[in-house]
């Protein structure tokens, strides 16, 4: 018999039943009771449709139990881990038509519904060594178990479904083709221009009677035209799959009865291909795959030495070579290092010379050359607002600011139709003339800008003259009694 567990009871009487923190009577696992394999199909299926068994596949255990009547039903065992994830265990159990238990060694005890908001306890422990002892309203009872299941074999002995929307699904496609009818699908595939890859795979014999093992094409296809697709899937021998997942596909025209994506059961360097009606084929590891087109048919000339003589009468096409031209271009400005400028502008040159600063002036070079001045500066020539701008496209290669080259050739090869040593800088204007300029004449602005100063030499004297002259000596006397007798009558008050 069962007790409702009352708000804030700290005293539990089942072995391992604690409360969590929303005081939710819980022990370290969970338990789900269901009549049948059937049932279970239909559990595994509503819970892959909403989550995936990632979370719960590494604690979780499937068995097969028997009670003292001998009935046998199902028990999936699995880490409880707080009440939210058992609310919604329990939720899929009873809509699946099971029982939801919580506990943690042999005995389990209801999990909470709508009629105790706070889980069950039980009032008195049966006395049994049996693997689960089951405490429910309606009834308690104990199981041993008979046998486990396996859940990656559960699915594969699950057949899957009909359902015919599956046909048309878009995407990359498996193509199993027994060994008869591969290299006519390789031709097929081969003549009709469709993007394949294939590949052998052998399976077991299925009996001592065979005469070897069983080898069938395995094909993968981005794409299957529509035009192929009902070929394809009427074809007895060939059968189309549509992955679900990595390392998983299932035929077109059938679904399996639980979410494979959900189910991280299958090795991703093997495949597992789910047949409507038949036993699915298991692959290990996938074979060497390599492309159709490597079986195309090839054919070779009887008459090698005809052929060679036909080529070698053949006559050498005209070359086409175009004029190099500049043209406008919208592209922002990038890489402007360069500027030009003509002899018109010089005198605006030295004007602006007076205005740079000192570390412009130090890492600017110049090159006066009879068609103006070629100014470059590597951060930029902006700075030095005076001619035309150029910008640097390739190593010592400049083209106008604003303009591009026609024919819209690399900046690699219209450098290598120049033709120009590696130690020659080269402009080309706007009229595509180009100019080249050894790079050897650039040389610091600074040092170029100022012009040689005019000097004087001044005579150095001797200095023993001026050294021996008799220093002058200040002598104070006293004034006398009368300070002032040698100035006349009438002297100083004149004017006044």
């Amino acid at each position: 018999m069962l007790v409702r567990v009352a708000l804030h009871q700290t005293r539990l009487r089942t072995p391992g039943l604690g409360l969590d923190a929303k005081g939710v009577a819980l022990g370290s696992k969970g338990v789900v009771l269901l009549p049948s394999l059937d049932r279970l199909v239909a559990f595994l299926a509503l819970f892959t449709r909403q989550s995936s068994l990632e979370d719960i596949l590494r604690s979780m255990k499937v068995e097969i139990v028997k009670s003292k009547l001998g009935a046998r039903e199902v028990v999936i065992s699995l880490a409880a881990e707080g009440s939210d994830r058992m609310d919604k265990v329990a939720e899929i159990a009873r809509l699946a038509g099971g029982f939801t238990f919580t506990g943690t060694t042999r005995h389990f005890v209801q999990y909470r519904d709508g009629g105790a908001p706070f889980g069950y306890d039980v009032a008195e422990l049966l006395a049994q060594d049996a693997s689960y002892a089951l405490y429910h309203t309606s009834f308690s009872q104990v199981y041993t178990v008979d046998r486990p299941i396996e859940v990656r074999s559960l699915l594969l002995r699950l057949e899957p479904q009909l359902d015919p929307s599956t046909a048309d699904e878009p995407g990359p496609k498996w193509i199993c083709a027994e060994k008869g009818l591969g290299p006519a699908l390789i031709s097929y595939f081969v003549r009709s221009n469709v993007d394949a890859d294939v590949g052998l795979a052998e399976w077991a014999a299925e009996s001592s009677f065979d005469e070897g093992p069983v080898q069938r094409y395995l094909f993968r296809v981005e794409q299957i035209p529509d035009r192929m697709r009902p070929l394809l899937t009427s074809t007895p021998g060939i059968a189309v799959f549509q992955p679900v997942t990595e390392g998983v596909g299932v035929q077109l025209g059938f679904r399996h009865p639980v979410n494979l994506r959900a189910c991280p059961v299958f090795a991703r360097d093997g495949l597992v291909l789910f047949r409507g009606g038949d036993e699915p084929l298991e692959i290990p590891t996938l074979p060497a795959l390599g492309p159709v087109t490597a079986f195309a048919r090839v054919e070779l000339r009887e008459d090698v030495s005809t052929a060679r003589t036909q080529a070698t009468t053949v006559s050498r096409p005209a070359n086409i070579q175009l004029t190099l031209r500049m043209v406008p271009t919208t592209d922002p400005w990038r890489g402007v290092t360069a500027s030009w400028v003509r002899p018109d502008e010089m005198r605006l040159l030295r004007r602006m010379a007076y205005l740079l600063g000192a570390e412009t002036l130090r890492r600017a070079t110049v090159a006066f050359t009879e068609h103006g001045a070629f100014v470059r500066l590597t951060s930029g020539v902006e700075a030095i607002p005076v001619g035309e701008f150029f910008r640097e496209v390739h190593p010592g290669l400049f083209v106008p600011a604003g303009y591009d080259p026609l024919p819209a050739v690399s900046p690699d090869v219209l450098h290598k139709s120049i033709g120009a040593p590696q130690n020659v800088v080269l402009f080309v204007g706007r009229d595509a003339r180009v100019i080249g300029i050894d790079g050897a004449a650039f040389v610091s602005l600074e040092s170029a800008l100022l012009e040689a100063q005019d000097w004087a030499l001044l005579p150095a004297g001797a200095i023993e003259p001026a050294l021996a002259t008799e220093v002058p000596r200040l002598v104070l006397e006293s004034p006398g009694f009368r300070p002032m007798r040698d100035i006349g009558p009438g002297g100083g008050d004149e004017g006044g």
